[in-house]
């Protein structure tokens, strides 16, 4: 089949795929690239630390301490309505709402060289940008320079093809970053190891408190004049004043650096090929990786490895419905497969959070845990479609508690640093899932980490959480969404515990049912409490500025109990109640004013009161399997689906947070979906296409039937697993993981089911 590249046209328009094409042709890279969306439309592979993309804006994190809002946009570099391209950086993050990253910007240019950020850029149109999977296109018009870009796991290779007759530049920019600012970057270094190789590392101080990126830059054609700009002068050289090192010098090091290499003229039809290896133990450990993975290949050869590495990612699923359909499904799976990402060198070693060097044994290390996010739906999907790769996930986050000094599992980490971002210890859901699942996870280390996770005094008042049951609000300004994430977390403790037979366990059943603290009778609620046990005055469950909710609001919140839905239900008053309440969040209109000052909530992922474009409401919509009226899941899934997720510019709805985002668009075209990590239930919701075969690790499949599925027919009538009826509102990992053939008979008008299905699992209805 001949390839087909997916090119945007316009910000508006983008290419129509042929109805039959492989997965990777389906993928649209520039969806969700604007406005909440922050994800990056470069070259990558499955899972590569190296994520080489065009960076189009130099907004600094803050200046002289002071936020700039307009950063927020550029959270991954890229930003689809500008018309200019700073360079090309080399790592990014995919979806974030905060970020850090864009480390070592390689800028080809032509003509007047210009050293001061932003100076350099070009002009750029996307009648001439290219993306699809591991490959990127570009000319940049001011220079007259075609950039093309593809990436091994450690390496981002570029080709450059220059006029003919110009003398060909390059810029290598150590100052650049995203969420810069003056003085992120702590100290740079560049060695001119001969004519074609370049080592060098840099330091910043961001997100990430200390990163220490090495690179080894290889070059095509011999360089035949170099040097380097010091954008600050120091106030002490010593006696390095005595060499001109400002040009033809091979040792360049300082704060602010960029520097510059020339090529010569050249006819015009051969690209210079640039391969930069990254590694953060050493720069012999980018040299091994650059030898290792490009030594020999050309970049059509690279290019050509990394389309068959996300070939063999997406193929894992096969699915039938329309162009948009298709492309988002693929897109979501594209997304999923970028975060976490392998953080080891090729022989293994790799930089610890205690900034020591350690060697990975029969695991490989990986890093950008966004687990706030990504508990919820990626990390089970993984233990689904990719349990072994997951596995090493959490080796690797079982490597990152034994070299913390707080005896902490990651909360949200990045490049061998811990950056403390959200709320809960959610790392706990992730292995408590893994067990659960059945992955080979040293369980009695694992429990250990994570009772520790949840026994650190200092972090978010555990003290008062123990002692009262809650957080208090005059203590912490999240203290209710604290209290309910934790509950979840230590009930995840519990499920382990318990199954292994500690007699601890009661203990964090107990904490599990904190969330009871903080439901307010008078209103069936979620509402924060002081110290004293009053509740919070002038409380609006609607707002979302200092009620005591982080990037959420009350409405949302209070249904965040994943492990007793039932209790819940209970609290609230029982079935019609907990339905009238679960119905006013879709059905009661969110005015602007209630989240205008929150970056990570905006119109775009609002239905009704719901916030789908952002991570605490995403289970919610499945609630309804607990109740009376299950078929409103059905509903409402399609209406999200159809709503939130579209395939053009600002197709997504919100950050897709390392995945997560995309995870759930994968699981609910399924139609189940993991509400609660740690137990082995998915709950089924309703298919969203007509087909789907997922293929698994284990060579076995699940393939999921609805042949007369659409929006009007989006009800379930009635389901069968592998040929036989089946009347549970749930189903099991190892009904899944088997093998299974899930046929779904669909209406266009609900079902009314039986009293007696059975319900999906809750701690207060264990037995």
């Amino acid at each position: 089949m001949k390839q087909v590249i997916l090119t945007l046209l316009v910000a508006s328009t983008i290419q129509r795929l042929p109805a039959q094409v492989a997965p990777a042709d389906r993928v649209n890279p520039f969806i969700g690239t604007n406005g909440m969306g922050h994800t990056f439309p470069g070259a990558c592979v499955p899972r590569g630390i190296v994520q080489l993309s065009p960076d189009t804006g130099i907004v600094p994190h803050n200046i002289n301490g002071v936020y700039q809002p307009r950063a927020y946009d550029y959270c991954a570099g890229y930003q689809h309505g500008d018309s200019t391209i700073v360079g090309f950086s080399h790592t990014h993050f995919s979806g974030t709402g905060h970020s850090d990253l864009g480390d070592i910007l390689v800028m080809p240019f032509t003509g007047e060289r210009h050293t001061l950020p932003g100076d350099y850029r070009s002009r750029f149109s996307h009648d001439t940008e290219k993306a699809s999977p591991g490959y990127y296109e570009v000319v940049l018009d001011d220079y007259h320079v075609k950039a093309r870009l593809t990436a091994t796991e450690r390496a981002g290779v570029h080709a450059y093809t220059y006029p003919a007759g110009e003398n060909r530049q390059l810029l290598v920019d150590l100052v650049h970053g995203i969420y810069n600012y003056d003085g992120k970057v702590l100290w740079a270094s560049l060695r001119v190891e001969n004519d074609t190789l370049v080592t060098g590392f840099r330091l910043t101080n961001g997100w990430a408190r200390f990163n220490q990126t090495y690179f080894a830059i290889s070059f095509s054609r011999p360089v035949t004049r170099y040097g380097y700009e010091e954008l600050e002068k120091p106030a002490y050289t010593g006696f390095w004043r005595k060499f001109n090192t400002r040009e033809n010098f091979p040792d360049i090091a300082g704060r602010k650096i960029v520097a510059f290499f020339e090529f010569g003229p050249g006819p015009g039809e051969e690209p210079i090929e640039v391969k930069v290896a990254l590694s953060a133990v050493s720069t012999a450990g980018a040299v091994a990786n650059l030898r290792a993975e490009t030594d020999g290949k050309s970049f059509d050869t690279i290019a050509r490895e990394a389309r068959e590495k996300w070939t063999k990612e997406l193929n894992v699923i096969e699915a039938n419905g329309n162009d948009d359909q298709l492309a988002m499904l693929y897109t979501s799976l594209y997304h999923v497969c970028i975060n976490p990402s392998i953080y080891m060198d090729v022989d293994g070693t790799y930089r610890g959070l205690d900034n020591n060097i350690h060697r990975a044994g029969d695991f490989t290390n990986y890093t950008i845990f966004s687990l706030w996010d990504t508990f919820r739906a990626l990390h089970p999907l993984l233990n689904l479609v990719a349990p072994s790769r997951n596995r090493d996930m959490v080796e690797s986050m079982l490597a990152h508690y034994r070299q913390s000094v707080h005896g902490a599992l990651p909360v949200w980490s990045h490049m061998a640093n811990e950056n403390w971002c959200m709320i809960g210890y959610h790392a706990v859901s992730v292995l408590a899932d893994a067990i659960a699942k059945g992955l080979r996870v040293d369980r009695d280390e694992a429990l250990e980490a994570m009772i520790s996770s949840s026994s650190i005094p200092y972090l978010e008042n555990t003290v008062e959480y123990l002692d009262l049951g809650y957080v208090p609000f005059e203590k912490n300004s999240n203290a209710a969404s604290i209290t309910l994430e934790r509950a979840y977390d230590d009930w995840t403790i519990y499920r382990v515990a318990r199954d292994a037979g500690h007699d601890f366990a009661p203990r964090y059943r107990q904490r599990a049912l904190s969330y009871r603290n903080l439901i307010d009778p008078a209103t069936g609620f979620a509402r924060p409490k002081y110290a004293d046990g009053s509740w919070k005055e002038d409380f609006n469950i609607l707002e979302t500025h200092g009620q005591g909710f982080i990037e959420g609001n009350s409405l949302n919140y209070t249904f965040h109990v994943p492990h007793d839905v039932a209790g819940l239900i209970d609290l609230m008053g029982g079935d019609k109640r907990f339905i009238a309440k679960l119905d006013s969040v879709f059905n009661t209109p969110l005015p602007d004013a209630f989240f205008e000052e929150t970056e990570d909530v905006t119109r775009e992922g609002i239905l009704g009161g719901y916030v789908h474009g952002n991570e605490p409401s995403h289970h919610l919509v499945y609630l309804y399997a607990w109740t009376s009226e299950p078929w409103k899941t059905q509903f409402w899934t399609r209406e999200i689906m159809n709503r939130m997720y579209q395939n053009h510019i600002d197709g997504l709805c919100g950050n897709d947070d390392c995945g997560q985002m995309s995870a759930w668009y994968i699981f609910t075209a399924l139609g189940f979906y993991p509400v609660c990590p740690g137990s082995d239930q998915y709950v089924l919701g309703a298919p969203y296409l007509p087909y789907i075969k997922v293929r698994l690790e284990n060579g076995k499949c699940i393939e999921i039937k609805a042949p007369n599925v659409s929006d009007k027919n989006r009800y379930v009538k009635s389901t069968r697993l592998n040929g036989k009826p089946y009347n549970k509102r749930y189903i099991t990992h190892d009904d899944l993981a088997n093998g299974a053939l899930i046929e779904f008979e669909m209406a266009s008008r609900p079902a009314k089911y039986r009293a007696g299905d059975e319900k999906p699992y809750s701690l207060s209805t264990e037995i």
